[in-house]
């Protein structure tokens, strides 16, 4: 079963996050470089509800359909 994951990222001197749904932190992780080579992953951690809603992040190309 699919979880949300939030992953912490580093493209271009700028700190960012994106939203990811996958089976996994690891997968999560690898979505997002798979889509931002030039990133350095700083962090993977599942959604926080009432975190995330205050400061929502990005979600991935392929979330979006």
């Amino acid at each position: 079963m699919p979880g949300h994951y939030t992953v912490g990222l580093v493209a271009k001197g700028k700190a960012d996050r994106v939203a990811v749904v996958a089976e996994d932190a690891l997968v999560a992780a690898l979505r997002v470089k798979a889509e931002h080579p030039d990133a350095t992953i700083t962090y993977v951690r599942g959604q926080n509800r009432r975190g995330d809603a205050r400061h929502p992040s990005h979600t991935l190309a392929a979330n979006r359909r």
